[in-house]
């Protein structure tokens, strides 16, 4: 079965989040793409903490970095990427079966030069909001969730709604 959303963690540097992603995704079957450089180890206890015994169940692929994830060509639905420069929210998107959605480091987000071509879009906030961003983790979990929301009808969901 192929995954339904391809997930893209672009120079990811916290490994608790990207456990937690991990996680995400061993549970609802999306494939975790992991852009290099690292801003940690993949071995790392804490990444393995956080996606706890779920690794097994994990598919995975490492790319040494965005023009090799690009050369790959392994995306066969349109990629979305998640910023906080996106003209378009959440709510206005239709996903699709095979897309993908992109996210960035933590510290800086997606560099403005891999912005262009790309679907970019932003999760809701007030615009008074003391922070710049939700944390990784749950933004990319809000992203999925709202993927399926859109499938729960389609005879080949991929998950249990009872």
């Amino acid at each position: 079965m192929t995954a339904p959303l391809n997930i893209i963690l672009y120079q990811p540097e916290i490994p608790p989040n990207t456990g937690n992603i991990a996680r995400l995704c061993a549970c609802t079957g999306c494939h975790l793409h992991l852009i290099h450089p690292l801003g940690f180890e993949i071995s790392d206890r804490t990444l393995r903490r956080a996606g706890l015994d779920y690794w097994k169940h994990l598919t995975l692929t490492e790319h040494a970095c965005w023009q090799d994830f690009l050369d790959a060509d392994c995306i066969p639905g349109t990629m979305h990427a998640f910023t906080t420069k996106g003209r378009r929210t959440l709510w206005d998107c239709r996903f699709e079966p095979g897309d993908a959605l992109l996210f960035g480091p933590e510290s800086r987000g997606l560099p403005d030069g891999m912005l262009g071509g790309l679907n970019c879009v932003r999760l809701p906030m007030r615009q008074d909001a003391p922070v710049r961003s939700l944390n990784l983790s749950s933004a990319c979990a809000v992203a999925v969730y709202e993927a399926f929301r859109q499938w729960r009808h389609h005879p080949l969901f991929p998950l249990v709604l009872e």
